[in-house]
């Protein structure tokens, strides 16, 4: 059973696939399914009323060979070792409802090497999907994209030989060379650094952070990071300070209720009490 932080992150990493996926779909497609679309249509995922989950993706597809089908994608943090019954329910309904071929692929985010079963193989059933690790590609792949949503995936992407400092810099960069405005570039550093979470790259992401703060030509601080406008920096600043002075609380507790991070929370003591 999930704990609460758990369901918390999780929450986290859908909310930022959903916002974004429409933006990087074609891209994913070409570059990582190597799917080559000259029609896309998008398709209602209630397949099924009942069905507690919706595809994360569901499309129905013309390639550049002319097949028809229809595309499901799911994203994956976790290794669900019951993966394959979930895609198999998928298959079977999307069959039923549209009778064209259906292609399933799975892309997981998770660092490790994925141990789900990929195939179900009966007497009187064969089946499988495509599981992809993102782990495994290259991040210059995402790196060379014109759009910033894909570039910050790859955060999740494999760094090969490289410091991770150095690599993260190059897609701080980038970020900043494909976004236009601050409210947007703020947002994009804002889910860079949840998903430096699923690697456990923090430290080295606000390391680089620290080495472009000129370059961004803004202050090097955890705000930044959390995609705030000036106006909201003002009032979070106004209500850490309040707590502190007044209230006997935990950093760990005024952070959550701040919204921001412990290390910002301290920054601030350390500026009120003069340390």
């Amino acid at each position: 059973m999930k704990s609460p932080n758990q369901k918390h992150q999780a929450g986290q990493y859908d909310k930022i696939f959903k916002e974004n996926i429409e933006a990087v779909i074609s891209s994913i497609m070409q570059n990582v399914l190597e799917i080559t679309a000259v029609f896309m249509e998008e398709l209602p995922d209630d397949i099924q009323h009942t069905k507690e989950r919706k595809p994360d993706v569901l499309k129905k597809i013309t390639d550049n060979q002319g097949n028809t089908f229809v595309l499901q994608i799911e994203f994956q943090v976790k290794d669900e070792p019951e993966m394959i019954y979930r895609m198999g329910e998928y298959y079977f309904m999307l069959e039923r409802k549209y009778k064209i071929p259906v292609k399933q692929f799975v892309i997981f985010l998770g660092a490790d090497d994925p141990k789900m079963p990929t195939e179900l193989d009966r007497e009187m059933l064969k089946f499988k999907f495509s599981l992809i690790s993102i782990s495994t590609l290259d991040y210059h792949l995402f790196l060379k994209s014109d759009k910033p949503e894909e570039v910050i995936l790859g955060i999740l992407a494999n760094f090969k030989d490289e410091n991770p400092e150095d690599a993260l810099t190059q897609i701080l960069v980038r970020i900043k060379e494909t976004t236009k405005g601050d409210f947007s570039l703020n947002r994009y550093f804002n889910q860079l650094r949840v998903l430096a979470q699923l690697r456990n790259l923090e430290l080295n992401l606000k390391n680089a952070m620290d080495s472009i703060a000129e370059y961004i030509k803004e202050e090097k601080d955890v705000l930044f990071l959390r995609g705030l406008d000036k106006g909201q920096q003002k009032e979070q600043v106004k209500i850490i300070t309040n707590l502190l002075q007044k209230l006997n609380l935990p950093f760990e507790q005024i952070a959550d209720i701040a919204g921001t991070t412990v290390e910002f929370v301290k920054s601030i003591h350390r500026q009120i009490s003069g340390k």
